[in-house]
């Protein structure tokens, strides 16, 4: 089955859980595969009792249409800081973020792109990257997502105040020590 007909079978099954299908994540494998699937509320954060509640809704209804053939995990999850970009309309919510995108053929020689969401404009999505704008079509989009500002959100540790060199050398001398053995004499 493809992913757009899985989101057609998940999103109202979420949807009346009074939360957002945001998109999927298919990895087929032989042995296991995986289906993940990232919810949202765009009033309140995702609590484990949102995910638990679409899992069961989820797996009720996946059970009885059987769209995946073999055995795989189903995953609830919330965007988390790093939030995935799955439409245009999403990646129009975050115009100003930085985000960081792969690319199924590249675009002006490169497959990887990062840098601040500009617009959107239908299917075309603005990023400048190294103050160059590149347009993208959604289609060629491969996979996107946010890139946090942990600084900003006040996430990133705390630096000690003063210059700090290396770590020093398990029985190396401090600077101005004596070498052991030897004896500091005053000057006369």
């Amino acid at each position: 089955m493809k992913d757009d007909e899985l989101i057609q079978l998940i999103k109202p099954v979420v949807a009346d859980l009074g939360l957002e299908c945001l998109g999927i994540e298919y990895a087929p494998s032989r042995g296991n595969s995986l289906l993940r699937i990232y919810i949202d509320h765009l009033e309140r954060p995702i609590t484990i009792d949102d995910c638990e509640a679409v899992s069961r809704e989820l797996s009720a209804q996946l059970d009885v249409n059987d769209p995946i053939s073999g055995r795989y995990t189903l995953e609830v999850s919330s965007p988390g800081l790093d939030r995935p970009l799955f439409t245009p309309a999403q990646f129009a919510r975050f115009i100003g973020e930085k985000a960081k995108i792969s690319l199924n053929l590249p675009v002006e020689g490169r497959r990887r792109l990062q840098g601040e969401i500009r617009g959107v404009d239908g299917d075309r999505i603005t990023i400048e990257q190294d103050g160059i704008e590149i347009v993208v079509a959604h289609d060629n989009v491969q996979k996107a997502r946010i890139v946090p500002d942990y600084a900003a959100l006040g996430l990133l540790p705390e630096k000690p105040s003063g210059k700090a060199g290396p770590p020093a050398k398990p029985g190396a001398a401090k600077p101005g020590a004596a070498k052991p053995g030897a004896t500091k004499r005053k000057p006369k």
